[in-house]
This record gives structure tokens, C-alpha cells and sequence, in this order.
């Protein structure tokens, strides 16, 4: 004997149906392309990216690799034309760090990480090279907005010391934001900008404590493969 299923049953098991269907696309939908090297978000175990930037102060080259779900771990070489960001310091140098990244925290609605790029720096004068080492650390906010768009705001702390006569530490409290546009799955065209006071001792910029204005602009791409 055939039994018709009542509509209210069929009606809700398609409520049920659609709402989790909503649910899944929603979750994607809030994890962006799954990977990032702006944000908190990092690469994820085994993904690789190939990246680039240019703008104020130089140019970079950067490998990015996910040792773990939450670490990477990779390596950046830069051309600088302006020193370490400082805009009235224009002057050719060259920098090569390892760059490390650790992601703190993820939910559906934002990201946070810490970055870590220490190596060293080499600034050609005139009459002579400046020879450094770079601390920085940075804590960033990423923020993912569909699956095409990954927002970012951040707090970077460039510290770097300048060796040798007339030399001394300097402190950069930099603040800014910035965003990745994912073309497709593998591949990201970026922009990241950030600002603020350098701090240096009184061998770095002639008066003990003074500050001066620092930018970082810069217009990037990154390939996953």
C-alpha cells in the first residue's frame, strides 16, 4: 500500500537541506582561498607561495612555505632604494632575511598572526656602507570578505640596529592596512601600506630621540603552487 509522505515533512526536510547548505557556503565564503601572505592567515601545511612586491622603499622576492597548518616558515630578498622606509633617506641598499610567520588565531570572521623576519642590511654611501641587522615583528588582523577579498590592518614594529661608528638602534612603530584580491585559487595581486615614527638613537639621526616619518607602500603578487 503506497503512503504519501505529508508536505509539512517534505517542506521541512528542505528547510533543513537548504539552511545547511547555506551554512557550508557561508563557512567557505568566510575562509577566503584558504591561504594568505598578508594576513593572519598562513600558507597551510605544505602550500608553497612565490611572492613579489614594489613600491617605497624597494622591490622583494619572497618563497613562503607552510611547515604546519599554522606555521611558515621562507625566506625574502630586497632591493631598497630608500633606508628602511625613512622618506628623506633615499640611498641604495640590500637586505636579505628568513621570514617566519605563526597564525595566533582563526574564526570565520578574521584572522590573527605574528611575523618574524630578522638578517642582515647593507646601505652603499658615497663614503662608505652601513652595515645592520633587522629585527622586525608584526602582529596583523586579517579580515576575509567573500572568497575573492582578504582585508588586513596591522601594528609593525621594524626594530634594527645599525653597527660601527655613528650607528645605534632604532625603534619603527608603524600602523596600516591592506588587502589581496585572489584572481583564482593559486594566484593573488596584493597592496600593503604602513606609516608612522622611526625612533633612533642619537648617532642614527643627530638628535638623541628624534623621530622621523617612515613609509612603507608597496604593490605585490603572489603565486601558490
Amino acid at each position: 500500500m503506497k503512503r504519501n509522505v505529508p508536505s509539512w515533512v517534505l517542506m521541512g526536510l528542505l528547510l533543513v537541506s537548504s539552511a545547511a547548505m547555506a551554512q557550508e557556503e557561508g563557512a567557505g565564503y568566510s575562509r577566503g582561498q584558504g591561504w594568505s601572505v598578508l594576513s593572519g592567515q598562513t600558507m597551510g601545511q605544505g602550500g608553497t607561495a612565490l611572492t613579489g612586491q614594489v613600491g617605497w622603499p624597494g622591490v622583494s622576492l619572497g618563497l613562503l612555505h607552510g611547515a604546519t597548518s599554522r606555521f611558515d616558515i621562507g625566506g625574502k630578498l630586497t632591493f631598497n632604494y630608500g633606508r628602511e622606509g625613512i622618506v628623506t633617506s633615499v640611498v641604495p641598499g640590500l637586505k636579505l632575511q628568513a621570514w617566519v610567520r605563526l597564525m595566533l588565531l582563526q574564526t570565520a570572521r578574521l584572522n590573527l598572526g605574528l611575523t618574524f623576519a630578522p638578517g642582515p642590511f647593507f646601505y652603499f654611501y658615497e663614503v662608505g656602507t652601513d652595515v645592520g641587522l633587522t629585527l622586525p615583528i608584526a602582529l596583523t588582523v586579517g579580515i576575509p570578505v567573500g572568497s575573492a577579498l582578504m582585508l588586513n590592518v596591522g601594528l609593525d614594529i621594524p626594530f634594527y640596529v645599525i653597527f660601527g661608528t655613528g650607528g645605534g638602534a632604532v625603534v619603527p612603530i608603524l600602523l596600516g592596512g591592506g588587502l589581496e584580491y585572489f584572481l583564482d585559487r593559486n594566484l593573488a595581486v596584493n597592496f600593503n601600506v604602513r606609516m608612522g615614527p622611526s625612533v633612533g638613537a642619537s648617532g642614527v639621526f643627530g638628535v638623541r630621540g628624534r623621530a622621523s616619518f617612515t613609509l612603507e607602500a608597496l604593490l605585490g603578487i603572489a603565486y601558490k603552487f
